[in-house]
């Protein structure tokens, strides 16, 4: 594995992104991480599961970058490889524990929203969902997972301004659920995933299913149309016009 790491102590699987400085996903991350979840499912040997990245970001989100430049065939290929990945957090069985240990914005943010539960570190970080500034359409299943936690007035909102909150607002707007000292982030984390370990498995892993029925639905959809849109105003002019420019002044850095 090239982009995570992977340990595991006492029954609890720790996955570390690392790939680059800000952990932007690309489709080799994505696949890893999306494989080593399968696995980890299927394995009676690990009951949960901790999320993180490393110090300073979560995970930058998409790898803009590298999508910029691929092919049309590419980048449905992605997509529908991201938006696949994004359906299988949502409908994961396991406890699911997000340790944010730094920027979470864009599809950090949407890995973030998939877990049961988000501790994140306290400081000068911004986690939040903003595609729509990018020129990226935001389908129904992401707004459906943000309304989860939000509400769907709350989760309208921050959507159409592309609001990227800090630690504080986050934990007010219930984008995340603690907020930790950055050098105790996997501890709180551990103690939540412990917590819920302690359960009766079957009990807690149908009460996770039957509590994200209609989110697991949205996710796991038909999303062919909705994807035929993005994928049209990713190509429009004025969307490539936006990327470039980002993409350029992240170049500079």
């Amino acid at each position: 594995m090239n982009t995570i790491k992977v340990t595991v102590k006492d029954q609890l699987a720790i996955i570390t992104m690392d790939r680059g400085r800000s952990n932007a996903l690309n489709r080799e991350m994505i696949t890893e991480l999306k494989d080593m979840l399968g696995n980890i499912s299927a394995d009676p040997n690990i009951a949960a599961v901790i999320l993180t990245g490393k110090e300073g970001f979560f995970s930058a989100g998409l790898d803009l970058i590298e999508l910029y430049n691929y092919s049309e065939q590419e980048a449905e290929d992605f997509w529908k490889l991201f938006l696949d990945f994004v359906a299988s957090l949502v409908a994961f069985r396991k406890p699911l524990i997000a340790a944010i240990n730094g920027h979470s914005p864009a599809g950090g943010c949407v890995i973030a929203l998939a877990c049961d539960h988000r501790v994140m570190a306290e400081g000068n970080y911004i986690i939040g969902l903003n595609e729509v500034p990018v020129g990226i359409i935001v389908p129904n299943s992401i707004f459906k997972l943000c309304s989860f936690w939000l509400g769907q007035a709350q989760a309208s909102r921050a959507l159409l301004e592309g609001k990227l909150f800090n630690p504080a607002e986050a934990l007010h707007a219930g984008l995340v659920d603690e907020l930790a000292n950055p050098g105790g982030i996997l501890t709180a984390a551990e103690r939540k995933a412990r917590r819920y370990m302690a359960m009766e498995r079957n009990t807690w892993t149908q009460s996770k299913l039957n509590i994200r029925k209609e989110l697991i639905a949205a996710a796991g959809s038909d999303q062919t149309e909705e994807l035929a849109a993005m994928l049209r105003q990713w190509w429009s002019p004025a969307t490539r016009a936006i990327l470039k420019n980002l993409i350029d002044n992240l170049q500079k850095k």
